[in-house]
């Protein structure tokens, strides 16, 4: 297993229960001595499972890249951000693909998890593999199969969500099959890795325009003062042709926010504009300045002015119950408030401390006092640890992004 993030990680562990040798790789020292001290540092994958496995002689976490001549297969999950103009950064998959190279033998299989554009396995990966002399579908096998992860999801987990997969020949697609049928409960097979590639593209390319629309609509409500949450409950009762999605401070995660940007880079490559995807990120970009559009409106209503103000923001991580803030929206808000003066805390249970803007921040204890010593909360994430009833009663200004004061009318909250 190349790369041991929140994809690797877990399938990795997978693996492992499912009887195999997993030798865990990854270039960041600190991960791989955590792992071989048996702790787990995936909210999703306890630390027994991890330290029975590495105590089992079941699981092996190192850095050392040339233990792949011992290995029969690869998975290879390693980051795919998007550079500053948004186009794909593909370097950790070719650092990846390169050491697989030096070390591919007969009969090794090779499966890309990292999400990415379609065509990287067949125009990047495989060039690369071959280079050695080696015929794909004959001496060695490759395909693709887009991660599909969830954290904090407490029915979905690596085992039981349906795991799609496409070989560059249908060889290399019924081995991938067949390894992935040790442990998962559904393998999905496609014609294709260029299919399987589009697949993950199509899935969250679908939810960020389906958020950019109701994020717009949720603007547009609030134009005509009508209650979007009211309209998308009533809207929700119909049993066919309609989805419900709900408004918010923006997208994050390390998926929604920025795979479809690789779908528009390959269409603009093609010469095709990809006018949703593009539109969707324009709204789903500016919803953070908007959240920070209405804190300054909840304190005009105190006769305040943002600079100077003290501002708590509630929930760091990018969705409810969990300690992933990658790409969290809430980062967004954090750093245009400070740049328009506001001095600004943050509170969040699953997130003890981070490092943002330079400096170390630390969470927030949240108490009665403590709330009264903010001008304005924002909720931007809504966890069922925060006391609600105490936000209510002791905030002086209330921004609720999530509606999570769901029902309660009070003069102090400003809705999304």
């Amino acid at each position: 297993m190349i790369g041991l993030g929140y994809v690797g990680l877990p399938l990795a562990v997978e693996f492992g229960h499912a009887g195999f040798h997993v030798v865990g790789l990854d270039i960041d020292e600190k991960r791989v001595s955590d792992l071989r001290k048996g702790r787990s540092y995936i909210q999703d994958v306890p630390t027994g499972d991890v330290r029975a496995l590495v105590r089992d002689g079941k699981f092996l976490p190192t850095s050392d890249f040339s233990l792949l001549r011992k290995v029969d297969a690869v998975n290879v999950c390693v980051p795919t951000p998007l550079s500053k103009q948004r186009d794909p950064d593909v370097s950790y998959i070719v650092s990846a693909s390169r050491e697989v190279a030096r070390y591919l033998h007969r009969g090794m299989l090779v499966i890309l998890e990292s999400t990415t554009y379609p065509g990287t396995t067949e125009e990047l990966i495989l060039p690369m593999l071959e280079e050695t002399g080696m015929k794909v579908g004959r001496d060695f096998f490759l395909a693709f199969s887009p991660e599909r992860v969830d954290p904090g999801n407490p029915h979905f987990s690596t085992r039981n969500i349906p795991k799609v997969v496409g070989g560059i020949s249908s060889t290399c697609t019924q081995v991938a099959t067949r390894l992935y049928e040790q442990r998962l409960e559904r393998v999905v097979p496609v014609s294709s890795t260029q299919v399987a590639e589009m697949v993950k593209l199509l899935e969250n390319t679908f939810r960020s325009v389906n958020i950019g629309l109701v994020n717009e609509l949720a603007l547009m409500c609030a134009r005509l003062k009508i209650d979007v949450w009211e309209v998308i409950d009533a809207a929700a009762t119909k049993p066919f042709g309609f989805m419900p999605f709900h408004p918010g401070p923006g997208l994050g995660g390390h998926c929604i926010p920025i795979d479809p940007f690789y779908l528009s880079w390959k269409a603009r490559a093609s010469g095709f504009e990809a006018r949703f995807i593009e539109l969707a990120g324009h709204i789903n970009g500016h919803m953070p300045e908007h959240v920070v559009d209405l804190v300054a409106q909840s304190l005009n209503g105190q006769g305040k002015a943002v600079r100077g103000s003290r501002v708590l923001v509630l929930g760091v991580a990018y969705k409810a119950n969990i300690d992933d803030t990658r790409e969290s929206p809430s980062l967004d808000i954090m750093a245009t408030l400070q740049d328009r003066g506001a001095r600004v805390d943050y509170s969040d249970p699953h997130v003890p401390m981070f490092d943002f803007a330079g400096q170390r921040m630390k969470s927030t204890r949240l108490s009665p006092s403590r709330l009264r010593q903010y001008d304005c909360v924002v909720i931007s994430t809504a966890h069922a640890a925060f006391p609600y009833r105490e936000v209510v009663r002791h905030a002086r200004g209330i921004v609720d992004t999530r509606n999570a004061l769901r029902g309660r009318r009070n003069r102090k909250i400003i809705r999304l």
